[in-house]
């Protein structure tokens, strides 16, 4: 009968490896090797798309003839709309627009698909354009998206937490 090694307090395993991540000459941290490479990629892409976003910010106000004090108030309201939405007609909306994705369709089967399922053209639209959802939107939703309603209830309405 094999018998069960019960893990210590404290222990070590020497053939595991780490690597330590700098930034701008200070060590902030160690992960495993493997990792490393992909979260330093990651880290500089999103320093030089924030670099990029603030020229761009930058750029637009110096052409409107504002003043520059109000790129930071610009930028983070880029950032704000360009995150996905917790929850309401625009999380449906992304899920919708994710849905059409997943199948791989255009526009136009996108729409039919959805009307198979009760849900008219003129209706996505204005999901997609945010007017609010009615109620009795909600099976046909919950079947093209392959949630229950109660799921889609809960994005829609997000969580009372």
């Amino acid at each position: 009968m094999a018998t069960l090694r019960q893990s210590l307090p404290w222990e070590s395993n020497p053939g595991e490896s780490f690597v330590p991540i700098s930034h701008e000459g200070k060590i902030v941290g160690v992960c495993k090797s493997e990792y490393a490479n992909r979260i330093i990629e990651t880290l500089n892409e999103d320093e030089l798309l924030r670099r990029a976003l603030h020229l761009a910010c930058y750029d637009l106000v110096a052409r409107s003839g504002g003043s520059t004090e109000s790129i930071d108030s610009l930028i983070q309201h880029y950032i704000a709309k360009a995150e996905r939405p917790k929850r309401g007609t625009a999380l449906i909306a992304r899920l919708l627009k994710d849905r059409q994705q997943d199948l791989d369709v255009t526009d136009d089967e996108f729409a039919k698909f959805c009307s198979t399922y009760r849900l008219s053209r003129d209706e996505l639209n204005g999901i997609y354009a945010g007017v609010d959802i009615d109620s009795n939107q909600l099976t046909a939703l919950s079947r093209i998206l392959g949630m229950t309603v109660d799921e889609v209830i809960h994005a829609w309405k997000g969580s009372d937490k």
